[in-house]
């Protein structure tokens, strides 16, 4: 190979290495899991992930240098949105492809479990068919705005850290269904456990919004009208 070709080659492959090592942290993995929700700034963004705001922001940086994630000026703050869908498809390949080959990940999984009798997920196309007749509750658990950025048709809002004080929200004849982010969100688990505690048969649904913007389910939008 001529010199010039080897150069070029190895060009090409260094700007693909800028992504790689964009994604070389655990912490900017949940970052990018979080954006996957919708738009958020540095504050919340640290909240969520349990960094401080200057850790988060140097997170962010290395995110956008490798053309992840991009900004956007909202009044007195800066929002951090996912540069394209497919950041978020490239997220969902990498958990899928890491669940397939690295075997610790059900061992993790199933010790956390473990703790929580019968907490198995319901099957999200049967959720989906029910909830279009009808038949049971499905409950969104984020956080507001990651609701009105983009929420399942028809599924009532209400936050995990106000749940208890709103349980007459929900009929209690009817099954309840909580969701929130994916299979390794732990909101929705102790939304369930709140649930049952208080008699109501709920379940959880391991899919989140990303999971089914990419299954091509259509999703809500509500930037206007306040949350239930």
């Amino acid at each position: 190979m001529s010199s010039a070709n080897r150069r070029f080659k190895d060009a090409i492959y260094e700007q693909f290495a800028r992504m790689g090592k964009g994604l070389a942290a655990p912490k900017r993995l949940e970052l990018l899991d979080l954006l996957c929700q919708g738009p958020r700034t540095v504050e919340a963004l640290a909240n969520q992930a349990g960094l401080s705001v200057a850790n988060a922001s140097q997170h962010l940086r290395i995110l956008r240098t490798a053309r992840l994630v991009e900004t956007q000026k909202k009044g007195l703050y800066v929002e951090y949105r996912l540069a394209d869908e497919q950041v978020c498809r490239l997220f969902l390949s990498l958990r899928q492809l890491a669940e397939s080959r690295i075997t610790e990940i059900e061992q993790v999984t199933n010790a956390y479990l473990a703790s929580r009798d019968s907490m198995e997920p319901v099957d999200a196309d049967e959720l989906l068919r029910r909830a279009q007749r009808g038949e049971v509750t499905v409950l969104d658990v984020r956080p507001e705005e990651e609701f009105r950025a983009g929420h399942l048709s028809g599924a009532l809002s209400i936050p995990i850290g106000q749940l208890e004080e709103r349980l007459e929200e929900l009929p209690r004849r009817r099954e309840v269904v909580a969701y929130c982010r994916g299979p390794y969100c732990v909101m929705a688990l102790e939304a369930v456990e709140t649930l049952r505690a208080a008699g109501f048969v709920a379940h959880r649904l391991e899919h989140g919004v990303a999971d089914f913007r990419a299954r091509g389910v259509a999703l809500e939008q509500d930037t206007e009208r306040e949350t239930a």
